[in-house]
């Protein structure tokens, strides 16, 4: 196969950050996607409906002339977010989910919660309302190993949430593990998984061995091998539970490669390459319509993109750029450390 027309994809997680950085990156996710779930962890992070609206705006003025580019808006969820808040946020349109941060699990969850107890008042109403609640599954307690964070927080917060929550839709965003897969699997209903472009790609080693490669460091962090076999298995089944959302979450170069890097890989401009590339691989381009275009729009309870896109395979290797020039500085592209063929064709 060297041609393959889809739906027009959509990405259910996407950071696309703010001012003179969001200027520089959207671009990269309206050129391939239609519609994102955004990430609400700036600083400080989007909690109220007002919040959300005033971000919106923000995103359709950024958007360049010519594409077409629809935000979806979540909350940040703190223990003290107001339900009410939340319910009338969701009945006007305005957000499609509420995001749940462990308090310091990744970049900018310092005001995340600490005790899910204290948030139970907002779950409760959105299992009423059939919102859904986005998670970034670890728990940050110190004394659990960085690559076991995921299938501790399965074991202690979310079978506590589901068990007193039935009702309430969740989605485990960036699932990095077999644990995440087979947990999403082995649940009966509104349970299911999103999955990033690198940690189909990556594993632990990448990040490394023979060096600390600073940009293939992201959190939650990539896993063994076998865990990241378990990825691509999940996403190239066809399972309605998987789908693609990339975690595309850009940081200018001097804020990785320093002492202290930040958590976090730019994928945007080069995602659907890569995608193509690992759904060919397992023999499964069939399967890429489905995961990148379709079971994300099913579980969110939206139709399908009427436009398509058509990849075409190359005879010579698709150029990326390196870098992608923002007003806030230098932003390093995704390198998959292997050769892309595919390419999205442009009219």
């Amino acid at each position: 196969m060297n041609s393959l027309t889809i739906r027009r994809p959509d990405d259910w997680h996407l950071h696309l950050r703010d001012g003179a950085m969001m200027e520089g990156v959207i671009g990269d996710s309206a050129r391939h996607f239609a519609r994102a779930i955004i990430m609400p962890n700036l600083v400080p992070p989007v909690v109220t409906a007002l919040d959300a609206e005033a971000y919106r705006n923000r995103i359709r003025e950024a958007v360049p002339a010519g594409m077409s580019f629809t935000p979806l808006m979540t909350l940040y969820l703190t223990e003290t977010t107001e339900p009410a808040d939340v319910a009338s946020a969701f009945s006007e349109g305005l957000i499609k989910a509420v995001k749940l941060y462990p308090a310091g699990a990744t970049t900018n969850s310092a005001s995340g919660v600490r005790n899910i107890d204290n948030a139970m008042p907002v779950l409760e109403k959105m299992a009423e309302i059939g919102l859904n609640l986005c998670v970034h599954g670890e728990v940050t307690d110190k004394d659990v190993d960085i690559f076991d964070r995921e299938a501790v927080f399965i074991e202690t917060v979310l079978d506590k949430i589901r068990w007193r929550l039935p009702e309430l839709k969740i989605t485990m965003e960036h699932v990095t593990t077999r644990d995440g897969v087979d947990y999403i699997k082995g649940a009966r209903k509104n349970l299911a998984g999103s999955l990033t472009t690198h940690h189909l790609i990556i594993n632990r080693n990448d990040i490394l061995v023979g060096g600390i490669r600073p940009h293939y460091y992201c959190l939650p962090v990539a896993k063994r091998e076998e865990h990241r076999k378990a990825l691509v298995a999940a996403a190239t089944s066809g399972d309605k539970r998987f789908f693609l959302g990339t975690d595309s979450a850009p940081h200018v170069d001097p804020a990785k490669e320093c002492g202290c890097g930040c958590a976090g890989i730019y994928t945007a401009p080069n995602t659907m390459s890569c995608l193509a590339h690992v759904f060919e691989n397992e023999d499964a381009l069939d399967k890429l319509e489905a995961f990148a275009s379709l079971n994300g729009p099913a579980w969110y309870g939206l139709k399908p993109n009427e436009e398509t896109i058509t990849l075409v395979k190359r005879d010579e290797p698709v150029e990326y750029p390196e870098k992608r020039e923002t007003g806030a500085g230098p932003v390093t592209v995704f390198d998959p450390k292997f050769p892309l063929y595919w390419d999205v064709e442009t009219a």
